[in-house]
């Protein structure tokens, strides 16, 4: 079964997601890179960090939740961005760029590992620059073609698209008959076995 999977890599979630999604028997993933921020706009949402600022106890049973869906699924390289939240709108045009190009498979891994094992701050282009060329990817002219007005209306056409299916936050993926899934905790959906995982 493949997955059109919606991501913003500003998202924990979003990677939390991905690499659960990504070993999961009979799985694959067609990531599509959006706009986060973008995608709130179109659905009159908001992310977490702004909609529960006023309900501490809440934002921190979410840090909680975080961390036990990271055990659950193995995923201890996981760790919070020391720069969060990051303005990834440069990262998510790289995305883009990368998927022109015909390298997005290998560009996506290193901005989402950058962003939540690593602690990179990717608002910053000279640190996704190095980021890209140190894994023999042209970073400079990825990080260039992410200016280009064809690279930000692709991104501003594809965040669209992802509400036009009715998305509204990220996590969102899509099954091959269109049914709509959002967030992490419908991972086990996709991956059975991880069911037990639920209260009975």
């Amino acid at each position: 079964m493949t997955l059109t999977f919606y991501y913003d890599v500003g998202s924990p979630n979003a990677y939390l997601a991905w690499k659960a999604l990504s070993v999961t028997p009979d799985v694959t993933l067609d990531l599509k890179p959006v706009l986060i921020g973008g995608l709130f706009k179109t659905a009159n949402n908001q992310p977490p960090w702004q909609a529960f600022s006023g309900v501490p106890t809440k934002m921190s049973y979410m840090m909680v939740e975080i961390q036990r869906f990271a055990r659950d699924y193995g995923l201890s390289a996981f760790k919070m961005n020391p720069h969060f939240p990051v303005n990834t709108l440069l990262s998510m045009r790289v995305a883009t760029a990368a998927m022109a190009d015909g390298v997005h498979d290998q560009v996506a891994p290193l901005l989402f590992t950058a962003m939540w094992e690593d602690g990179l701050n990717l608002a910053d282009p000279e640190v996704i620059m190095t980021l890209l060329s140190d894994n023999d990817l042209d970073g400079a002219a990825l990080v260039a073609k992410a200016s280009d007005p064809a690279t930000k209306q692709a991104l501003a056409d594809a965040t669209q698209a992802c509400a036009d299916r009715g998305a509204f936050g990220l996590p969102a993926w899509f099954t091959p008959d269109d049914q709509l899934y959002f967030g992490k905790d419908c991972v086990w959906m996709m991956h059975p076995e991880k069911s037990a995982l639920l209260p009975s």
